[in-house]
């Protein structure tokens, strides 16, 4: 982290690391709305407070891995996604949600969703609880490393170079796990009809 000049956040990253546990609020203010927003894309709202602390605490432990190289909120923003990761390879463990619990209006909009619509209309429909609700449905069916390749590349649009540094995987890793995850949740919708 030596240089010429260090960023604000550089400066104290390097305070922490000399001693001043305090200042480690500085960086959580800063960077809060960040990392809830990502976090926030990718567990369920619930849920979110609880990982976004998650991820600070570990931010905190890996202070000393910090190398200033790039900016800190590219380096909190990798473990964020890790720990919403972590978050649903816990949440795999223990899972159990049975196509029954959907109850008839999601398998119509299923039926919907499925059919050859326009874009527009799907980005529509998206936004209604059903399909949310159908969505998180067809993702905890996925692995945990299926579901954040598809969240990080079909949901949310990330560049695979994105996703495989977020992720911490190759970029070659990423374009197979995220194909494969794909024809896999085409999969169990077509079998949910």
């Amino acid at each position: 982290m030596k240089g010429k000049q260090l960023s604000p956040d550089t400066a104290v990253v390097q305070e922490i690391l000399e001693g001043n546990v305090n200042a480690f609020e500085t960086l959580v203010n800063r960077h809060q709305e960040h990392v809830s927003r990502i976090v926030g894309n990718h567990v369920p709202y619930q849920r979110v407070d609880e990982v976004v602390q998650a991820a600070f605490v570990n931010a905190y432990r890996s202070l000393n891995t910090f190398r200033g190289e790039k900016p800190f909120r590219n380096w909190l923003s990798k473990i964020s996604v890790r720990c919403c990761y972590d978050f649903w390879r816990e949440e795999y463990r223990y899972r159990e949600t049975p196509v029954s619990t959907l109850g008839a209006d999601p398998w119509d909009m299923l039926d919907r969703l499925t059919a050859n619509q326009a874009q527009e209309e799907f980005l529509a429909q998206a936004q209604q609880e059903e399909n949310i609700k159908l969505l998180d449905w067809a993702l905890d069916q996925l692995s945990p490393e299926d579901r954040m390749v598809v969240t990080l590349t079909a949901l949310e649009e990330k560049s695979v170079a994105e996703a495989a540094h977020l992720l911490g995987w190759t970029k070659v890793n990423v374009k197979v796990r995220a194909h494969r995850a794909r024809n896999k949740l085409k999969k169990i919708l077509k079998q949910a009809i």
